[in-house]
């Protein structure tokens, strides 16, 4: 646990101290709020389901700091006209999420009324998760003529790398209702290994990178803010985010989710 916890300080100390670098130099600053609908894409349901994605949704909220490369602080003028410049920004970010996640699909259906399908029933879970990164925006157009037009769009495409801080849940209703009881869940998860003592269910808090892709755009509202419209897809490095890792063919990625968000930004200087 104190590794974990110190895993978190290191990258949060980082991405402060890389962004304030760049501030140093006299880069200009925004500043902003995220928030919108989460789809968690795990082992619960059935992957690809429209009920699984639609049934598996939760909420995301988030701060958010950008480093302007084409506008200077210090001086209140534009920065040298360079490609990288005009077309980037850096993104680092705060952001919390969390998802309440159960079992759909034909498993599950009112067809199904073995004992197998009672225990999905009663099965349920919970993923939290506090994320802390950096992602590197670039804006196929020009920043500087965003930046003088009100009523303009400004389209984007971001990729990045988070550090996750993960808080599964797991909880059944069925027998003792005991969630580290395993005899409680679908039995077939038992027997891929060829034993009882494939342990499936983690509730254990953790730790892992992800990578963080998005497209979206920017609506210039006034000179000074902006309003956002985000798709991100965010894949993590382990399969235990949801509790849940079982090692049926139906199991074959890693957790990860799709948030869009919608988001205010407001230019320091």
């Amino acid at each position: 646990m104190m590794l974990k916890i110190k895993q978190l300080t290191f990258i949060t100390l980082f991405v402060m101290g890389f962004s304030t670098s760049f501030a140093q130099l006299g880069f200009s600053h925004e500043i902003g709020v995220i928030a919108g609908p989460v789809a968690f894409q795990s082992d619960f349901g059935e992957r690809y389901n429209f009920e699984t994605n639609a049934g598996n949704t939760g909420i995301g909220i988030g701060l958010i700091h950008y480093i302007n490369f084409s506008y200077r602080a210090d001086c209140s003028c534009y920065t040298t006209d360079t490609y990288f410049n005009d077309h980037f920004k850096l993104r680092s970010e705060i952001s919390w999420n969390t998802t309440k996640l159960n079992h759909f699909g034909r498993w599950v259906a009112p067809t199904q009324t073995g004992i197998n399908a009672d225990k999905l029933r009663a099965h349920s879970g919970e993923a939290t998760n506090f994320d802390i990164g950096t992602q590197l925006e670039y804006f196929p157009f020009s920043i500087r003529a965003f930046s003088v037009q009100v009523d303009s769009w400004a389209p984007f495409v971001s990729l990045g790398v988070h550090l996750t801080k993960y808080y599964p849940k797991v909880a059944t209703t069925w027998g003792d209702q005991d969630p580290e009881n395993l005899d409680n869940y679908y039995g077939p998860w038992h027997y891929p290994y060829g034993g009882l003592d494939n342990e499936f269910i983690n509730v254990n808090s953790g730790t892992t990178w992800s990578v963080v892709g998005s497209i979206g755009t920017r609506y210039k509202l006034s000179i000074l803010s902006d309003l956002m419209v985000d798709l991100r897809w965010q894949y993590y490095f382990r399969d235990t985010i949801d509790g849940l890792d079982h090692q049926l063919n139906s199991n074959k990625a890693n957790d990860y989710l799709v948030w869009l968000n919608f988001g205010y930004i407001y230019y320091l200087d």
